[in-house]
């Protein structure tokens, strides 16, 4: 990979690109990709997915009038071919480090992010949003979404799009990106639909038909297409039923068919649809035959690949549950696997492998998820829903209303819940414990290491109603996960040091950084395990016995388990002074976990360091706690 041009130095801003003849635009593309492949093997990131959209990104700010125009980019991680060409191309040795440049789209980082993104399947609605502000305003702009075909199964684009197909008069494009993999395979009838669309004759044809008349007006392409194309298989039904102006399919990586045809479309009013395929990993070989293992990797050498670890890592809680699943599966024949495609990210594989007609996975839907498992649950079945921590928000009202409410018996394993480094703000699972211990019937759990993790899926799974298991991203502390499928006694928690005067209450992964704290202050250390219900008789004996507590989590101090521990003191009557540790009330941008956790104090240093700050004063008679750690 050596740039073979030096057409992209010169680009800072998408004006610079638009003085670019179209003859220069391919060597460009290669150079872009180039670079892009160059920064994330020394970063870490996405890179699958960026390869795959750089001639896209290309066309879009050669034929829009960018920022001007709006780019609306669906979960965002493809765009950082579209973050070099809008100035910062010299800031990608930052990507995804604390203070450094967002894996995503980001408002505060450019006028070119004009939409904030990190979920899937908003691009249309924000578009749409955009594109009527300025009918309302009186501006001509344009607004473009640009969305997967993965991002296609969620309820709420189909919801934008019948809200959209009413207004004939906007300037609003949907590009539907093509490429027939989202992180997991994508599933569902809309994708059956595309990959029947791509497969056959109808679309060498439609490749075909659209190259000879790109180039004619716009009227004459629009007969020529439903001459040589609707008439075979009609693939714009569907969109053109939600009040669409539908147009493709076209090559992706083809700069010659993509600009033709978006400057054509720019003349155009009413809501349009245009549909690219491209290829995951284009231009790199080993992500072109693995996009998956290439979809988010470390850092790398782009000469050799990614290699295997040279020693092994310790075992992720991902894995944990992977296994965990597969064993109480074999155990239960009532065991029915759910995952909002997620199935690589969620650990999932082994599963559908061994169990393929207990597996389901339902597409980005996670609403859908949540009340498909309530409906499973109906019949007697014991659904296990894997489900990130940030993306179970999505559902809150399908938790309440169609699980909770009805008391259904659904096991929800909360991946990723804390702090999760370099995906950021959007990715992190900082509000799960203030959101579901307000639930009546659920009971929620923190896991604070491997074994306890595995303990606390087969304890909810047991429960007879909704239960919700946290665990973090990333490996644990390195615990012996015992085989045996063992439950906890619901409630209670552990008393792991006994210490003087100072009671920490630590939740899930701070237990082990409260626990070195604890031994620098000679306090107590309790493992409370369960935030709902929680361990009042623990909570009570501490306060019996110690002069102050502190409760420690990793999740939003706000309506968090410290909260829920104040709330139990009062209820009690005891008056007894508490300290509250857990992410302050705003929202933590990417870095290296290890170092937002300092920078929020909930590292071990962080930890006794708040404890002595705060009661210091009151506790000065006590030698150890006065004492040099």
């Amino acid at each position: 990979m050596t740039l073979q041009t030096n057409l992209l130095q010169n680009i800072n801003t998408p004006a610079d690109l638009r003085k670019l003849t179209r003859a220069q635009l391919p060597p460009l593309a290669d150079e872009l990709r180039d670079f892009v492949i160059d920064s994330v093997s020394k970063t870490g990131g996405h890179l699958s997915s960026n390869l795959g959209t750089v001639e896209l990104t290309i066309a879009l700010h050669y034929v829009f009038n960018t920022p001007e125009d709006r780019l609306v980019w669906d979960v965002g991680h493809q765009t950082y071919p579209h973050k070099i060409l809008t100035g910062r191309r010299d800031q990608m040795h930052s990507l995804r480090q604390y203070e450094g440049v967002s894996g995503f789209p980001r408002r505060a980082e450019s006028p070119y992010d004009t939409f904030g993104v990190g979920h899937s399947s908003t691009s249309i609605s924000a578009a749409l949003g955009m594109a009527l502000a300025a009918k309302t305003k009186g501006e001509s702009r344009h607004s473009v979404a640009i969305i997967g075909d993965g991002s296609m199964t969620a309820g709420m684009v189909f919801e934008a799009m019948n809200n959209a197909g009413v207004y004939d008069d906007i300037n609003m494009l949907v590009v539907l990106n093509d490429n027939d993999m989202s992180i997991s395979p994508p599933v569902g009838a809309l994708n059956r639909h595309l990959a029947r669309l791509m497969s056959g004759k109808f679309y060498a044809a439609a490749r075909n038909v659209g190259k000879s008349v790109l180039p004619s007006p716009v009227l004459e392409l629009a007969k020529r297409f439903e001459e040589h194309a609707k008439g075979m298989i009609v693939p714009a039904t569907m969109f053109e039923e939600f009040g669409f102006n539908y147009i493709g399919p076209i090559d992706g990586h083809d700069l010659d068919s993509l600009i033709p045809t978006l400057q054509n479309i720019k003349n155009l009013k009413g809501p349009q649809f245009l549909h690219v395929v491209t290829k995951k990993g284009q231009g790199y070989k080993l992500a072109e035959a693995d996009p998956i293992l290439y979809h988010g990797p470390g850092k790398f050498n782009p000469a050799e690949g990614i290699k295997p670890a040279s020693t092994p890592a310790k075992q992720t809680y991902t894995q944990v549950f992977g296994k965990w699943l597969c064993d109480m599966a074999a155990q239960d024949s009532k065991l029915v696997g759910i995952t909002p495609a997620m199935r690589e990210g969620s650990g999932m594989v082994e599963f559908e492998q061994k169990f393929p007609k207990r597996y389901y996975d339902v597409g980005i839907a996670e609403q859908h998820s949540v009340t498909f498992a309530a409906g499973i649950a109906c019949e007697g079945l014991k659904p296990v829903v894997a489900i990130y921590s940030t993306f179970l928000q999505r559902a809150y009202d399908q938790l309440i209303h169609d699980v909770a409410l009805q008391n259904l018996d659904v096991t929800f394993a909360l991946d990723r819940a804390g702090l999760v480094g370099a995906d950021g703000a959007t990715h992190a699972g900082n509000y799960d414990i203030a959101f579901l211990r307000c639930i009546p019937n659920m009971i929620v759990m923190a896991a604070s290491d491997e074994n306890e993790c595995r303990q606390m899926l087969t304890t909810g799974y047991h429960y007879p109603g909704p239960a919700a298991i946290r665990y973090p991203r990333g490996a644990g502390i390195g615990a012996v996960v015992e085989p045996e499928l063992t439950s906890l006694p619901i409630g209670k928690g552990e008393l792991k040091r006994q210490g003087s005067r100072i009671a920490i209450l630590a939740f899930g992964s701070m237990v082990h950084p409260a626990l070195k704290a604890a031994d620098k202050l000679d306090a107590s250390l309790a493992n409370m395990r369960f935030i709902k219900p929680l361990d009042v008789d623990l909570l009570k004996s501490l306060a019996d016995s110690h002069d102050v507590l502190v409760t420690v989590e990793e999740g939003c101090s706000m309506g968090g388990a410290g909260s829920a521990v104040a709330e139990a003191l009062a209820a009690a009557g005891i008056c007894k002074p508490l300290l509250i540790l857990g992410l302050p009330d705003k929202f933590i941008d990417h870095g290296d976990p290890a170092l937002l956790l300092s920078l929020c104090g909930l590292d071990a240093a962080g930890i006794e360091a708040s404890i002595r700050e705060r009661f210091t004063a009151e506790l000065s008679c006590t030698p150890k706690l006065a004492a040099n750690s």
